[in-house]
């Protein structure tokens, strides 16, 4: 196993790695990922109510986002077809080229429909742009991957969050101050820009070393192995189906919890303002600060001590929000609640982020990274969105928090087993053992 697994020797050397090509590549890739998302996120739902549109039609653009849990089933199309003419710049960096255009026309696309004569067209548009942002990331996620050497993985997953939270904020203001002095046509050809910082960054940094070309694919046989090829080499790691158990798991508690904390504050009877101040506000810079600690973790005690943390960290803050709503309404409570929790998700947010990076082979990046990611979130959402409101009404908030914070643990528990078995070890693909120097006698496709 490489130094990634094992750490560094002080916090100084945590911090250089920040200020190196690679991790600051995947900041401004972490921007263009986080403006397509915006713009069918909150940016949408305010066009549509500003329009006029009936509150149930406006709810329905929610579906816009499942394209984003769908990723996976093209995504082997990044690994495996070469673009013509463009694919000399290299298989990643063709894709990203694309992808960014793709964005663009999408998002120009949604520019120019009006709501109000067309909903139809408008939910096309915003299925286009979950489409071509869906596809972008597969990119974007190989691309950093690849870039990123394996004791790289924990600040540039870090360093991605930053860029993405950054470009999704900044994307759905710049949005909104726009849209009131020109229009929302301007303000999202405006915001089709933000797909430029990528697709430069690509152009720039050039071809990543540790991309590995697939072998090339003739026959309708050598597309189905392209596509079954990701999930057959996985399953044959060992201690792969105890992995996967762990990523369906590892998140239920902490996605049940979060989902409810506006409900929770309305409740307590907190004001706009103050959710405003300690949710919004606090709630970002303390994000900010978590994912700043969580890549030195990662760095300073490695990926496997850093993960556990930061899974336990992510179950005692659902049990602050029990404690808070224990305590009644308190401005220091809340601000407490918030900042543990934003500060915990983004510590895990890098940590986790980095295994599950640290998880692909390099023949398969685009493909495995987006199944873990979608595997990651689809039964935590499943959850949230089925059962969240019925528990809540039946054990009352104290009980809730403390059911998402037992939830949590058997996740902790399971990594710890596979810790002690050796499993995180034996599991990790070449993402995480490969720097980029080919083997003795081994030549790149």
């Amino acid at each position: 196993m490489t130094e990634l697994a094992g750490g560094t020797g002080n916090w100084i050397d945590a911090v250089k790695p920040y200020v190196e090509k690679a991790p600051l590549a995947s900041f401004f890739l972490g921007v263009s990922s986080g403006a397509p998302f915006a713009m069918i996120a909150a940016t949408l739902t305010t066009r549509l109510a500003q329009d006029g549109i009936d509150k149930k039609a406006v709810t329905a653009f929610t579906l816009a986002f499942l394209v984003y849990n769908l990723k996976w089933l093209w995504a082997w199309v990044v690994d495996g077809v070469r673009l013509p003419i463009i694919g000399r710049l290299g298989q990643r960096v063709s894709w990203l080229i694309v992808a960014g255009l793709f964005v663009m026309a999408a998002m120009a696309y949604l520019a120019l429909v009006d709501p109000k004569t067309s909903l139809m067209q408008t939910a096309y548009a915003a299925i286009l742009v979950g489409m071509a942002g869906a596809t972008f990331d597969i990119v974007i996620d190989a691309y950093r991957i690849e870039l990123l050497k394996p004791e790289q993985l924990g600040v540039g997953s870090g360093m991605s969050q930053y860029g993405w939270r950054i470009g999704s904020v900044a994307a759905g203001s710049l949005a909104l101050v726009l849209a009131s002095r020109i229009g929302w046509h301007g303000a999202y050809l405006a915001c089709a820009l933000f797909a430029l910082p990528a697709m430069l960054t690509g152009l720039i940094m050039g071809e990543p070393d540790r991309h590995r070309d697939p072998i090339a694919r003739r026959g309708v046989g050598e597309v189905a192995a392209s596509i079954t090829g990701p999930l057959v080499e996985f399953f044959k790691r060992r201690g792969a189906v105890l992995v996967l158990l762990f990523i369906l798991m590892h998140k239920i508690g902490d996605t049940l919890a979060n989902l409810t904390f506006r409900l929770l504050f309305d409740d307590m009877g907190f004001t706009n303002d103050e959710i405003a101040i300690y949710d919004v506000g606090m709630g970002f810079w303390a994000y900010l600060a978590g994912i700043f600690l969580g890549g030195m973790l990662y760095a300073r005690l490695g990926m496997k001590r850093s993960v556990l943390i930061s899974l336990i960290l992510m179950c005692v803050s659902n049990f602050s929000f029990a404690a808070l709503a224990a305590l009644g309404k308190s401005n220091w409570g809340m601000a407490g609640a918030i900042g543990f929790e934003n500060i915990a998700s983004g510590i895990g947010g890098v940590t986790v982020v980095a295994y599950f990076s640290a998880l692909c082979d390099l023949r398969f990046t685009a493909a495995q990274y987006a199944l873990i990611s979608a595997a990651a979130s689809i039964v935590g959402r499943f959850l949230t969105g089925t059962t969240a409101g019925g528990l809540i009404e039946q054990l009352g908030y104290v009980n809730f928090y403390l059911l998402t914070t037992a939830l949590a643990v058997p996740g902790i528990l399971l990594f710890w087993l596979m810790m002690r078995a050796g499993l995180i070890d034996a599991s990790v693909g070449t993402a995480a053992t490969q720097t980029g120097e080919e083997p003795a006698g081994e030549e790149k496709p």
